[in-house]
């Protein structure tokens, strides 16, 4: 698991700043492999680590005509074909029947790390920087978003009752959850939906089957593993199962309890060194050095994140220059939870040029924070006298600037616009500052280093306009129809413009 930060992570807000905006792309927590491997070993492939298998509850309609719903509550019982085809109940490792996980199941290790990472977030942005209130009795102050996975809705959902428990949750609202259909989810690198992406992304893998393969490092990882490798064939790449696969079993293995462990060479400390080098370099190498691999790739999540802190710096300007303190725009979200995958938080530090080759692959609960800073303004009497929730109106997400006219749709609104382009009424950006943390590091972009693009002798406090301009760069006009260029051609042709700036 990824280690919770502390409680008061210095600095938590740089001196003479405000934090106004917090966007969270947060991974899953730990969950039961995906596929069962590695039984030779003695490994179980069934989990005993899921207890909300004994308590389900399911909305069921009530009446035929809909007009009233209920709930019903069950427990699942997994099972599997035993002696002759007959069914039989699935046993862990110690003969359990209850609280067996499905395959890539949200263990309930996944949801105490989840939960906790709730809680975190809690004295952070809530008692340590009063980002939101103690209680929330407005939803649309936070947007939360996740992919369809149930672990990663349901990873989202404990962080959320970490964050706002019943006890400080005071909405009469269910929370509001978006999810898009596969084929135009952006939270993870959609190849099913872009073929030229898909194209790349084999590319990338086969250039690093190539590197790799017959290194002194992967004979390292034959000579330790090959044996429980199936018909003892050497670890590569593109073996069955594929290196990325070991990985996984490792990992998800490593999570757990003792009686879900592989044998003791899976955990040598040089094979997981040599594993994580591998695999980030198989999966995320392509992203530090391709754009249009970065564009297809990942370009329309950041894209949108940048769209999210334009709209707060518009928000604001609005906000300072109305006259009536009684009429107030509609407010941007302050906290945005987008429950994601390995594969994003990877994609996107590569992207961005904040992953370097000692990192190690993203646990579970990986996080990456963008903090959106201002410089501190000296506060309106409505600000002192209405308390700062009360100036809230009913708030809106946000979240699209742009207008979707199919393939040829042009983007509008300040949030895709060149940097040179904007208008003056946006041009006080650079009084806005974005902050990226990864886990407990505050992580430095390559392109804020140079001066005029970060605040003070602080490089990693970029600012809004530079941070802007690096992310535009690799911001897909339509994404629809860059997935069908290059068709075809070599990505070596795009493959010598450094991430991050």
């Amino acid at each position: 698991m990824t280690p919770i930060p502390s409680t008061t992570m210095a600095p938590a807000c740089p001196g003479g700043m405000n934090i106004e905006q917090v966007q969270i792309l947060v991974r899953h927590g730990e969950r039961s492999p995906i596929w069962a491997r590695f039984q030779n070993t003695g490994l179980s492939p069934y989990w005993p680590y899921c207890s909300a298998a004994q308590r389900f509850t399911q909305v069921v309609m009530a009446t035929q005509d809909g007009s009233r719903w209920e709930t019903t509550t069950w427990k699942r019982r997994l099972e599997t074909s035993g002696p002759g085809g007959r069914p039989i109940p699935a046993q862990g490792a110690g003969g359990e029947t209850s609280s067996i996980c499905m395959p890539g199941e949200l263990t309930d290790r996944g949801r105490e790390t989840s939960l906790a990472f709730g809680k975190w977030l809690r004295r952070l942005y809530v008692d340590q920087l009063g980002l939101l209130p103690e209680h929330l009795s407005d939803a649309t102050m936070l947007y939360i978003r996740t992919t369809e996975v149930p672990r990663v809705v349901e990873s989202v959902q404990q962080i959320l009752h970490g964050l706002y428990s019943s006890g400080t949750n005071r909405t009469s609202a269910p929370w509001d959850i978006a999810m898009r259909s596969r084929a135009e989810e952006t939270l993870l690198p959609n190849t099913k939906s872009c073929a030229r992406l898909a194209e790349l992304t084999r590319a990338f893998s086969q250039a690093a089957a190539e590197k790799w393969n017959g290194s002194d490092d992967m004979r390292y990882l034959s000579e330790k593993l090959g044996k429980w490798m199936p018909g003892n064939k050497v670890l590569a790449v593109d073996s069955r199962p594929s290196l990325s696969a070991v990985m996984d079993s490792i990992n998800a293995t490593l999570a757990h309890g003792p009686d879900t462990r592989l044998p003791d060479e899976f955990y040598d400390e040089r094979v997981r060194k040599v594993i994580d080098r591998i695999v980030i370099d198989e999966k995320f190498g392509g992203y530090g050095t391709s754009r249009e691999l970065r564009m297809l790739g990942v370009g329309q999540l950041v894209g949108d994140l940048v769209l999210k802190m334009v709209d707060q710096t518009e928000w604001n300007r609005r906000h300072d220059t109305l006259r009536d303190p009684t009429v107030q725009p509609s407010a941007p979200p302050r906290l945005s939870l987008l429950g994601c995958h390995d594969r994003t938080i990877g994609v996107v530090l590569a992207s961005l040029g904040c992953l370097d080759s000692n990192e190690k692959w993203p646990p579970f609960t990986s996080h990456i924070i963008f903090e959106l800073l201002r410089k501190k303004r000296t506060p309106s009497p409505s600000m002192n006298e209405g308390g700062r929730w009360g100036l809230w109106g009913g708030a809106t997400t946000g979240l699209i600037l742009t207008t979707d006219q199919g393939d040829t749709g042009e983007p509008r609104g300040v949030g895709r616009q060149p940097v040179e382009k904007l208008t003056t009424e946006v041009q006080d950006l650079d009084e806005y500052f974005v902050r990226v943390r990864y886990n407990d590091r505050i992580m430095t972009i390559p392109g804020c280093r140079a001066e005029g693009k970060h605040f003070d002798r602080d490089e990693s406090l970029c600012t809004l306009s530079a941070f802007r301009s690096i992310v535009h760069k690799f911001t897909p006009r339509s994404w629809k129809r860059a997935c069908n260029s290059n068709l075809g051609a070599s990505p070596t042709t795009m493959s010598n413009e450094p991430a991050g700036y």
